[in-house]
């Protein structure tokens, strides 16, 4: 499978047959099969859809493990395995995020002033509609 635009790859030991994705990538990229399937996914099937033949199965059921210990996915058995199931959509772990990062800063009104100014004009609009339909 291809490197996502924005995402690169990195050799591991001088090997350069051996890559490792960026920190944080192969979990997104197994948080986007599982919303695109729109469906519990056992790991074997995670590990298909991502079409990487140099990824290990076992890196595939690791990385799953931790989304779910992280509260991100949850796990239902299924015969042998577990089938795995985002507990929620991709708008709202975002929107978790952004909440996440806000509660971070030490001056949220400087947090949400930087975060408006570095909008573009569509989305401060929209941002401003849903303001104003809040009211």
């Amino acid at each position: 499978m291809a490197v996502p635009r924005g995402e690169r790859r990195r050799s591991v030991g001088g090997d350069s047959r051996e890559q490792r994705r960026d920190h944080g990538a192969l979990e997104a990229e197994v948080m986007g099969v599982l919303w695109a399937a729109g469906r519990p996914m056992t790991a074997a099937q995670v590990h298909e859809s991502l079409g990487d033949p140099g990824l290990a199965a076992k890196t595939v059921l690791t990385v799953l493990g931790r989304l779910h210990a992280k509260g991100l996915l949850d796990r239902e058995p299924t015969g042998r395995a577990h089938a795995y199931a985002p507990r929620r959509g991709p708008a709202d772990e975002v929107a978790s995020r952004m909440n996440q990062a806000l509660a971070r800063g030490a001056d949220r009104l400087a947090v949400l002033q930087h975060f408006v100014a570095g909008l573009d004009p569509e989305d401060e609009r929209a941002l401003r509609d849903l303001l104003d339909t809040r009211e």
